[in-house]
């Protein structure tokens, strides 16, 4: 099948923490997909027990974006524990709001970057949060892809490196809903 590469006629679904056992496939192969240049590294061949982490928190929220019968793109992601939001070390000082959406994974097909899909399953994920902030992490090596999250509103508000064999990550937070 030839991608549609349009991403206002893609059909978004979301899904939950029950529904993890029949989109888990899904995700991990549009993440081989998105990551393909990049699998040999072991930090990405891990990608099966993040999405079984995530996704085991029964707060787990997900949307895959569809091309027929084609999954394209997903993002993911589940409230941060209140009071123990990890990225206020990040901010002096820090927002009074305290609850926060922890966007965890976005990944998009390789022949579907650059069509708005990330925006449109980004938007679909977080605008139907009901947190009062957002925060995500960026591998500091693509820079255009934090330069498009701060076109969505997001700002840096520090660096972290959350396992020893992990990238360097920008810390982004933003206000919900994104501007």
């Amino acid at each position: 099948m030839e991608p549609n590469l349009s991403a206002p006629d893609l059909v978004v679904r979301r899904y939950c923490h029950e529904d993890l056992p029949k989109i888990r496939q899904t995700l991990i192969d549009v993440h081989a997909d998105a990551y393909a240049d990049a699998m040999d590294d072991e930090f990405n061949q891990r990608f099966p027990w993040f999405v079984e982490n995530w996704g085991g928190n029964p707060d787990f929220d997900c949307v895959i974006a569809w091309d027929g019968d084609m999954a394209v793109a997903f993002a993911y992601g589940a409230p941060a524990t209140p009071q123990r939001e990890w990225w206020r070390e990040h901010v002096t000082p820090a927002p009074e709001k305290h609850r926060t959406f922890a966007y965890s994974e976005l990944a998009v097909r390789t022949k579907y970057r650059k069509t708005g899909t990330a925006e449109l399953i980004s938007r679909a994920l977080l605008d139907a949060r009901g947190e009062d902030l957002v925060v995500l992490l960026v591998d500091t090596e693509h820079p255009k892809v934090q330069e498009l999250y701060e076109s969505w509103g997001l700002r840096k508000v520090g660096e972290r490196q959350p396992f020893a064999d992990s990238p360097l990550y920008t810390v982004m937070l933003a206000d919900l809903p994104l501007r």
